[in-house]
């Protein structure tokens, strides 16, 4: 597969969901050589080299472009503002097969799958995930950091806040505003707004319990 002359990429986390990324990264031409995480990983299926943990390398880092291969929301923003601090920006990992309007505003450090659409007027924080065949309509709004999972779809006009995940399949009505730390249970249909802090599952939707944002894991 033919490659840019940009610089190689170094992905940070080794696991089933890097695996998805760096296929990305590699189908739009980009170079991945090197993974950083807490310890040599057994499996590694795309050869790459290991570096050691991040913090640990970074004068090394410093000849690589980056990209925080982690689903859990948390650990993500932590480890992406860190080195973000350190090494400047990460790169989008955009899928060749993604249909993206020329509309579409988006931060660093996202994740665009394959069959992905995003319509016009989308606005993408920094670090979202658009997982595989997700839909997002005209004007929606994703806050940092938030994942939106295979298949999920996004009506036109939705709000959704930072940090928040919405599983695969879910449904979410036009008009929505979804908070800040919820997460979206697989297959559930939203038609209502959704406040901070809760998970909601089913069709219709159903409060299932509400926690301090420092305790939910949106992964």
């Amino acid at each position: 597969m033919k490659t840019t002359l940009k610089r190689p990429v170094a992905i940070i986390g080794y696991s089933g969901h890097a695996y998805v990324i760096v296929d990305i990264l590699l189908s739009a031409g980009r170079l991945v050589t090197a993974y950083c995480d807490a310890e040599e990983k057994p499996r590694n299926p795309y050869h790459l080299k290991y570096l050691g943990k991040e913090s640990e390398v970074i004068s090394q880092l410093l000849n690589f472009d980056f990209f925080t291969c982690i689903g859990h929301n948390g650990a993500r923003e932590k480890v992406h503002m860190e080195l973000s601090q350190l090494l400047g920006n990460p790169i989008n990992a955009i899928h060749p097969s993604a249909v993206i309007s020329s509309s579409v505003r988006m931060e660093d450090g996202i994740m665009i799958a394959a069959n992905v659409t995003l319509n016009p007027l989308v606005e993408l924080g920094r670090g979202v995930i658009c997982n595989t065949s997700c839909s997002i309509d005209h004007e929606c709004s994703v806050g940092d950091f938030t994942h939106i999972a295979p298949g999920a779809v996004l009506c036109g006009n939705v709000k959704v806040g930072r940090s928040s995940f919405i599983g695969a399949n879910a449904v979410i009505r036009q008009g929505i505003t979804i908070g800040n730390n919820v997460m979206i249970g697989a297959g559930t249909v939203i038609v209502k707004d959704i406040p901070d802090n809760v998970t909601v599952v089913g069709n219709p939707q159903k409060v299932l319990m509400k926690k301090q944002a420092s305790k939910l894991l949106a992964a």
